[in-house]
């Protein structure tokens, strides 16, 4: 199988909201595309979000594809959760959000997740007993909430991924597709 139909047929769910790491969203998408995948922005409202560089700097608008109110992890087949710092620190405060993230991860289907982006998934309460990285300041939170950290370039765990950092992108972005291939994982105890 080519990278270029590697995921061919499947559809991926990037949630996201005002504040996201541009290069976080772009690359990943980017990646998954190019192995064939169709993929979905979905967002807290409709309309667009502000991307950032380095947090501070604007970066581009990208129009949503989907309000998270209106979609189902049974809509797709993988998750993409990039990171900023206002990004997910938006998002672990939007009820529907965390309820679409903590389904996805429960149902077993493959997650990209990335630098900042665990906050959610600590919110989900769906850490306990995983092993990820992430950002520097986002360990404690993922170890108060029962996941185990690691400092390393890629991580995964039974279909969670997860990277530190934009300077991981090459390493996350090649794991996250083939995880995505791979598909659904047993549940996590």
């Amino acid at each position: 199988m080519t990278s270029e139909t590697t995921l061919r047929g499947r559809k991926i769910a990037i949630l996201a909201t005002n504040g996201v790491e541009q290069v976080e969203l772009t690359k990943p998408r980017e990646a998954v595309e190019n192995a064939g995948a169709q993929t979905t922005l979905v967002s807290l409202e409709s309309g667009s979000i502000q991307a950032m560089n380095h947090d501070t700097e604007k970066g581009d608008t990208f129009p949503v594809d989907a309000v998270v109110d209106d979609v189902s992890p049974n809509d797709f087949d993988a998750l993409i959760l990039p990171g900023g710092t206002t990004n997910p620190d938006k998002l672990r405060q939007n009820s529907a959000a965390v309820q679409f993230v903590k389904r996805f991860v429960d149902s077993g289907k493959p997650v990209g997740v990335i630098c900042h982006g665990p906050w959610t998934l600590v919110e989900a309460d769906v850490v306990r007993g995983r092993t990820l990285t992430s950002y520097p300041s986002v360990r404690t939170d993922i170890r108060n909430a029962g996941g185990n950290v690691v400092d390393e370039e890629v991580v995964t765990d039974n279909g969670l991924v997860s990277s530190r950092n934009p300077g991981d992108l090459p390493a996350f972005c090649a794991k996250i597709v083939e995880e995505f291939a791979e598909g659904r994982h047993a549940k996590a105890s």
